[in-house]
């Protein structure tokens, strides 16, 4: 986290975290006040946002797989090259995490909660595509930027402080992801 200036695509939010913790620190130092400083990954599942727009890496992908399928494509088009590596962490593993962080832990060291499962962008896009049975080609877009080259946390202080680990198998997680989601553009299509 200290580790210099953060990556410019998340500098303003990356700083923001930065003071966050300060502020945090400061505050138990001088007033006593109990808090928790918890740094999750990229979270999925169920319930999350699909919205073009604004949505993140899964659910984005997951709903342009899933509607080039519907749509007869041949081609999923996909920015990048590839090759940069993130972590995700199912929503249900971060709330269970967060729980044993308010239960067990008390101090003012910033905390990662992660799965410690890295996979690049490209395996990434290769899986949700054989999970939504999407066919078509991917083309990468290089034109586009990759961002942050590596996004992947060490998570051993939360297992050795409050005993947490991410029990979710990635796959699992995103299966249950596009259920959540197809079976709400059932709904409301219907």
């Amino acid at each position: 986290m200290w580790n210099g200036y953060p990556e410019e695509t998340n500098a303003p939010y990356g700083l923001a975290k930065k003071m966050l913790l300060v502020q945090s620190q400061a505050y138990r130092e001088q007033y006593g006040f109990n808090n928790v400083f918890l740094m999750p990954v990229n979270l999925y599942g169920p319930r999350d946002n699909f919205d073009p727009s604004s949505s993140h890496d899964i659910p984005a992908l997951i709903r342009k797989c899933l509607e080039a399928k519907e749509r007869g494509e041949r081609e999923l088009t996909v920015w990048g090259d590839g090759s940069p590596t993130r972590e995700f962490l199912y929503v249900e593993d971060a709330a269970e995490g967060i729980v044993l962080a308010t239960e067990r832990y008390n101090d003012s060291q910033s905390v990662n909660l992660g799965s410690s499962c890295e996979i690049s962008i490209q395996d990434l896009v290769e899986l949700i595509a054989k999970l939504t049975v999407f066919e078509g080609r991917i083309v990468w877009d290089t034109s586009k930027p990759n961002g942050q080259p590596r996004r992947c946390l060490d998570t051993s202080r939360a297992e050795k402080a409050f005993g947490f680990r991410a029990k979710t198998i990635f796959a699992e997680g995103l299966t249950r992801t596009i259920e959540w989601y197809r079976n709400g553009l059932l709904k409301i299509s219907v």
